[in-house]
């Protein structure tokens, strides 16, 4: 690989985790809003199936970006970028609390009372959300990579769908217990939330594996990567 395909890889690495790490501080910014993501209401458990957090939204992007990743710079990137993440993650958390904690003056268009209001919980859901992600994607990681080598690089849609929906039932669970522990949803709503928030992430990782066939297409005919070939930017 000459140094102009190099400095082009990382430029678009670079570029897949500012995708990445925005995708996730916003969905721990924005989380106290909830939808419905099917027209016909549902219910199950006593719990309204189709009801979820607008912070699941930007959520699956970041198991499709690490999937590419993956498959294009390894394992080793991958990693670095879930850890570029969480230290994003930390350090929003850090300027919420020290926003929190400023007075507002008299003219101030948004009150302590509304600022409390819409973020006052960020630290717990931060806390619950790296808890949970950071062990689901590690977990991502290692299934894609061992089903990458038990196939040797063929059937990208099987390491894509089945490390993603195991990891993404450790992160859904993992989160909807930590934010029901600490008081910010009800215990009753525990078992709708976690099958309609799994059943998303589900339906949007089948959606995106054409994407992701697309992205592997692109990077290896740009690149001329051969099947289970990675892009070395060293």
């Amino acid at each position: 690989m000459t140094l102009k395909d190099k400095l082009l890889a990382q430029k678009i690495y670079l570029f897949l985790a500012a995708l990445f790490i925005t995708s996730l501080v916003v969905s721990n910014l924005i989380f106290q809003k909830f939808f419905y993501w099917y027209p016909f209401e549902v219910e199950v458990f006593g719990a309204k199936l189709f009801e979820i957090s607008v912070g699941l939204l930007p959520y699956p992007l970041t198991f499709l970006i690490t999937d590419l990743i993956s498959e294009i710079y390894g394992k080793k990137r991958a990693n670095q970028v879930v850890v570029a993440g969480i230290f994003a993650s930390v350090f929003s958390l850090l300027i919420i609390l020290v926003s929190d904690n400023v007075p507002a003056i008299a003219e101030s268009p948004v009150s302590d009372e509304t600022f409390q209001l819409v973020f006052g919980n960020s630290a717990i859901a931060v806390f619950a959300s790296m808890s949970a992600y950071l062990f689901a994607q590690f977990i991502d990681i290692q299934i894609y990579h061992f089903w990458k080598r038990l196939t040797k690089g063929r059937h990208l849609w099987l390491r894509n769908n089945f490390s993603t929906w195991f990891s993404q039932f450790v992160d859904t669970f993992s989160i909807v217990f930590l934010l029901c522990s600490f008081g910010i949803l009800p215990w009753s709503s525990f078992k709708g939330l976690l099958i309609s928030g799994f059943l998303f992430k589900v339906i949007v990782a089948a959606l995106d594996t054409p994407f992701l066939y697309l992205g592997v297409y692109l990077f290896r005919k740009r690149f001329n990567l051969k099947i289970n070939e990675e892009i070395d930017m060293l």
